[in-house]
């Protein structure tokens, strides 16, 4: 079982402005809770015991919040410079064990169709024979609250192809399953993790998972807001 998970949470959130002016973004609620413990319930069901979470903005109060988490080990990775998304996972190496490892958005937001659990679906999908990187991805289909890009096509066979023009059949979730080796002769300052997925793609590495339930793009304050409407409903059916 895959025990180490590392949660991307040091950006500004900028486009969700005014919500992230006061607090971080995976600290903005949804359905009464701040997204990141939605994020952190995912992985406690997943049996995700040690959890990395990077830090920048706002990271007092995210690191506050966090550790009043029980029955996950939670450790931070201090950002003084924003590291980017793949210079802030690679700094975080150290903490993630020597094993395959999760890595979430803080401000990702999914949940699973019942009898249907996506990352006991990655894990048993996951061959380090062949993979580097396994994303999970969602059908445009099912992006109903939030706007959908088609970043990715899933062949046959299970690889990734990404499409460079946005025409692609599914979304990429943030949701990732990575091999400690992905990192292997990168730089120690800021880069984009995308630099790897692409790096995978070209080696033939790069598999992809379609996700059996929904997952919320929330970017702006309009999808924050259809989000909750649509969580509070829910409650009330």
């Amino acid at each position: 079982m895959i025990e180490h998970a590392f949660i991307l949470a040091a950006g500004k959130g900028t486009r969700l402005r005014p919500y992230t002016d006061t607090c971080p973004k995976p600290l903005v609620p949804v359905g009464g809770q701040p997204i990141i413990d939605h994020v952190l319930d995912r992985l406690e069901e997943g049996g995700v015991k040690h959890v990395a979470v990077n830090l920048h903005y706002m990271a007092d109060m995210l690191e506050s919040h966090l550790r009043r988490r029980d029955h996950l080990q939670i450790e931070f990775s201090h950002e003084a410079q924003l590291l980017e998304t793949g210079g802030g996972m690679k700094k975080a190496l150290p903490l993630l064990g020597n094993g395959p490892f999760f890595t979430v958005s803080g401000d990702s937001l999914w949940t699973d169709d019942p009898g249907s659990q996506a990352l006991a679906r990655m894990e048993k999908m996951w061959d380090p024979a062949k993979m580097d990187l396994l994303l999970l991805l969602q059908p445009l289909s099912r992006m109903v609250l939030t706007e959908g890009r088609g970043d990715y096509d899933v062949l046959p066979d299970g690889r990734a192809v990404r499409s460079r023009e946005k025409s692609g059949a599914t979304m990429w979730t943030s949701v990732r399953l990575c091999a400690p080796s992905l990192f292997e002769n990168t730089s120690d300052g800021p880069f984009s993790f995308l630099e790897l997925m692409d790096r995978a793609e070209s080696r033939g590495r790069l598999y992809g998972l379609v996700h059996e339930g929904d997952w919320h793009h929330i970017s702006t304050p309009a999808d924050l807001e259809r989000v909750n409407a649509a969580f509070a409903a829910r409650k009330t059916a």
